[in-house]
């Protein structure tokens, strides 16, 4: 069994890269990836008795995680075959008039509000529900929608109750807002950056597309929010209506209030923190299925209907549970960690709040938040405060790899934007890689220009 710290920390980014490198040039799925990857490493590295526990616990840590997904997935589901979005698309369709630059701007715009609830996997299929009709409809490249949605989704994870924040407020002692305050002036640069970079991608789609003159007659595609189900999804432009629905006699035009009433209530309460997530999914899918479909024969077709989407993220959900199980049982993360910070000179000390956002970069991508806030950034606070660094300095600028953390294949919530968006997880990665990586480094800049926290420590 390896037990020297550097050897771990070989053996824990070499897993990584070997995960990374098989599934972005197709030599294994995702899912296949994620169980055979950690496993063979974890044999390699001497840890073949332990690895069944280790997996166990990786597994139970993602649990809620998995249930909430699917319960999530079967909810907003049933609001898309009852028609709640039809309307928010329509006044999209007839905000944008058939413009690629107003549809692409506009999903940056979408994706920001809708994530001010904090939550990732809601985020991704409010809006991709509302806009990937539209990007179908204007054949734009779902690509860009899922990179500007997930860019979106990042930069507003800061928020104090979206996760990162809180983690490095407790794993530092220090108040939620002290941390996040600071960085607001630097979120709006970043967002008028992503603004910037939706009008050049619309600019381009404009060039090559044209603005699309909406027609009356009805257009069938092939599934996509449906997954595999083998329904077709049709998207009827009628006098500027859009209407989207996987089997039209699912629709449930009266409904329509009830159905916003509700998911506004969940959204809420999602924010507010009163149950647990897999809680308030189950429970409004319940209320969402009794009230829209009241037979039992009903429920079971919705439900067969989003089945095998639920399966193809709920599937990786639990494999990247053992991916992390092992990744964290056999000690890799916490060696990953000190390796990294032995490797900073002591004459670079006073720099450590900007060098500490670089980090955050391929650190929150290659090991979860929990590891990263909770395992390494006290010993970086703690470092810093030698050199006259103060904590609420190294927490705000942590945050900034968030952007690029969403990409890493340990975020549940990023297979389910691809299988939302109908693109291959690898893909997704190759063409929003470049995208995540400039957005934290604006969000750093901006923060330094902004004084969230200082390129140089005070002497």
């Amino acid at each position: 069994m390896v037990t020297s710290s550097l050897l771990l920390s070989v053996f824990g980014f070499a897993m990584v890269a070997t995960f990374m490198t098989l599934i972005m040039t197709r030599r294994l799925s995702p899912l296949v990836a994620l169980i055979v990857i950690p496993i063979f490493f974890g044999l390699l590295a001497g840890f073949g008795a332990g690895l069944g526990p280790m997996m166990l616990d990786g597994i139970k840590n993602i649990a809620p995680t998995a249930v909430m997904l699917m319960f999530a997935i079967l909810y907003f589901g049933l609001m898309i075959d009852a028609g709640l979005f039809d309307p928010v698309v329509g006044l999209l369709l007839r905000l944008v008039r058939g413009d690629p630059v107003r549809i692409i701007v506009g999903t940056v715009v979408l994706a920001t509000f809708v994530s001010l609830d904090g939550d990732g996997s809601t985020t991704y299929m409010i809006t991709a529900a509302a806009l990937l009709p539209l990007y179908k409809r204007m054949g734009l490249n779902p690509l860009i929608m899922a990179c500007l949605i997930m860019l979106s989704s990042g930069l507003m994870n800061i928020t104090p109750w979206g996760g990162p924040t809180a983690r490095a407020a407790s794993a530092l002692q220090l108040e939620p807002a002290d941390v996040f305050l600071p960085l607001v002036p630097a979120m709006v640069i970043c967002f008028a950056w992503l603004l910037v970079l939706a009008f050049a991608y619309g600019r381009f789609e404009r060039r090559r597309l044209g603005v699309l003159v909406l027609g009356a007659d009805p257009v069938i595609y092939q599934p996509a929010l449906v997954g595999d189900a083998g329904v077709d999804e049709m998207v009827s432009v009628d006098g500027g209506a859009f209407t989207v629905s996987a089997d039209p006699e699912a629709r449930r035009p009266r409904l329509v209030w009830f159905n916003a009433a509700l998911t506004v209530a969940l959204i809420v309460l999602l924010v507010l923190g009163v149950l647990p997530l897999p809680a308030l999914f189950m429970g409004a899918f319940c209320i969402a299925a009794m009230v829209n479909y009241p037979s039992l024969e009903a429920q079971k077709v919705r439900v067969a209907a989003h089945s095998a989407n639920i399966l193809a993220v709920v599937s990786l959900i639990f494999a990247a549970g053992i991916f992390t199980g092992i990744l964290n049982g056999t000690g890799m993360v916490e060696a990953m960690s000190r390796n990294l910070l032995a490797v900073i000179p002591p004459q670079l000390g006073p720099y450590l709040a900007p060098i500490t956002g670089l980090i955050s970069l391929p650190m929150t991508f290659f090991i979860s938040n929990d590891a990263f806030y909770f395992g390494m950034l006290p010993i970086l606070a703690e470092t810093a405060s030698h050199y006259g660094v103060s904590p609420q300095a190294i927490a705000s600028a942590s945050l900034v790899g968030q952007p690029l953390h969403l990409l890493s294949p340990l975020v549940p919530s990023t297979y389910l934007l691809a299988n939302l968006a109908g693109v291959e997880f690898a893909e997704h990665q190759k063409f929003t890689a470049r995208w995540a990586i400039a957005t934290s480094l604006v969000l750093l800049v901006a923060g330094l220009a902004v004084g969230a926290f200082p390129l140089l420590a005070a002497t």
